[in-house]
């Protein structure tokens, strides 16, 4: 499979949450084991106005992590996330967030993965997940 390809795959599946987040692939490299994604939040997402809730960002940060393990070949047709630790930087306002997801090191059983969010050039949050691979077997 391409990176062009693999981003087609993710796109074409995404489950309810992804949507809810509106996420959408954007690119995907085999090489690093990275995937970008963007998200877009409205006023459903937010309290205090225009900051977007913790939860939501989580959820982000969750799904390009998980997603970058997935769209490898041959590592996994899916994760459980098995702990997942968050950093919040700064506030995320209502909008446009871009997400990257990252396999640091996978094993047989587990991978390590870690993620940023940025709101245009901000980092917004940065994550660390440790996760079970699932494969159909």
């Amino acid at each position: 499979m391409t990176n062009k390809d693999i981003v087609s795959f993710l796109n074409g599946q995404w489950p309810p949450s992804v949507e809810t987040l509106n996420g959408q692939a954007i690119s995907f490299c085999q090489d690093t084991s990275t995937l970008v994604m963007h998200f877009d939040t409205d006023e459903r997402f937010c309290h205090s106005g225009d900051i977007v809730q913790g939860g939501y960002i989580s959820g982000m940060l969750d799904a390009a992590m998980a997603y970058a393990a997935i769209g490898l070949p041959d590592l996994c047709t899916g994760v459980a996330t098995l702990e997942m630790k968050v950093s919040f930087m700064q506030v995320g306002r209502n909008g446009r967030f871009t997400g990257s997801g990252r396999v640091i090191h996978s094993g047989r059983n587990i991978a390590y993965l870690d993620g940023e969010l940025h709101q245009e050039d901000r980092l917004v949050a940065a994550a660390t997940s440790t996760v079970k691979l699932l494969r159909s077997t």
